[in-house]
């Protein structure tokens, strides 16, 4: 299980109601945090989140609105007696300056940062032997990168044909956990031996701040969740939108049909967007299913069988 809990939705500044655009997913004890803008603590403190626990923080672009919150955010963690180290990735165009001023404005850390730039336009890595994570450059005024999170799922295991392999049962569970044994005729026997096909897995992509992008629906192909930017709710904003790099409802809508996603959440609103509920149309005549996000939405993610 996947959880995935918006903690902010907004653009530029934090809000009454309304804290700039961040995201947590949580998978088995691990926590993961995409962007920490200013107020970000509070959010989360109103949401339920620790962020004591973050293991991952996955930075999108350095626009203030995106990382003024980060130092605070360590800070705070040093003093609740955080000692684990954090790996903090983001676009390798500007990281090292950007993160050496953040880490200076926070101060000694008792744990250490473990910095990943990533290449853009693509880059991928394992997380915990468990979950890999994607990247894609979007379509914004400064170098800015989407995240794909996907979670497989091995096939069944099948007893029947460890036993007939002569794999004793203490050692079935190593098979299962994708670990060769010997079985009791002293042969390798490879986990693929004793698995089913690949089940499905669960996907979740984060693509903010960007305006449409050709290699999105690509990258966000039939995710189980799509949270994406939506400055702008009208297509009078269309000008506004491709000028500071950022997308309409429409241009959402229209993108997850393309993808096929699952879920469609929107995000990242323009503070002169007051009522996004009230704007969903726009969205809902490409994916009926689209949904405004706001602080605190939250959904668990399950394999479906």
């Amino acid at each position: 299980m996947l959880e995935v809990k918006l903690l902010g939705c907004g653009a530029t500044m934090p809000l009454p109601g309304r804290a700039t655009a961040t995201c947590v997913i949580q998978y088995n004890g691990r926590v993961v945090l995409l962007d920490c803008g200013e107020g970000t603590q509070v959010a989360a403190r109103q949401a339920g989140v620790s962020l004591v626990r973050i293991d991952v923080i996955c930075l999108t672009h350095y626009h203030g609105d995106h990382v003024f919150g980060l130092p605070g955010l360590l800070q705070t963690m040093a003093s609740q007696g955080r000692t684990e180290p954090v790996l903090l990735l983001g676009p390798e165009k500007g990281y090292e300056e950007t993160v050496e001023l953040l880490l200076a404005l926070a101060g000694p850390l008792p744990f250490a940062i473990q910095r990943r730039p990533l290449w853009l336009p693509q880059d991928s890595m394992a997380l915990w032997d468990c979950m890999t994570v994607k990247t894609q450059l979007l379509n914004h005024r400064v170098t800015c990168t989407g995240y794909r999170f996907d979670l497989p799922r091995a096939g069944r295991f099948q007893p029947e044909k460890a036993q007939v392999l002569g794999v004793p049962c203490r050692l079935w569970g190593k098979l299962q956990k994708g670990e060769c044994v010997q079985n009791e005729a002293g042969d390798i026997i490879l986990p693929e031996q004793v698995m089913g096909k690949p089940r499905t897995g669960l996907s979740v992509v984060y693509a903010t701040d960007t305006a449409p992008c050709a290699a999105l629906p690509t990258f966000a192909a039939a995710a189980d969740l799509l949270i994406c930017d939506a400055t702008y709710a009208d297509e009078e904003s269309l000008d506004k939108a491709e000028l500071y790099g950022h997308s309409t409802f429409a241009q959402c809508g229209q993108l997850a049909a393309q993808a096929k996603v699952k879920r469609l959440w929107l995000t990242h609103f323009g503070g002169a967007l007051t009522d996004p509920e009230a704007e969903l149309p726009h969205a809902q005549q490409f994916y009926p299913a689209a949904e405004a996000g706001f602080d605190g939405k939250t959904v668990r993610l399950n394999f479906i069988d």
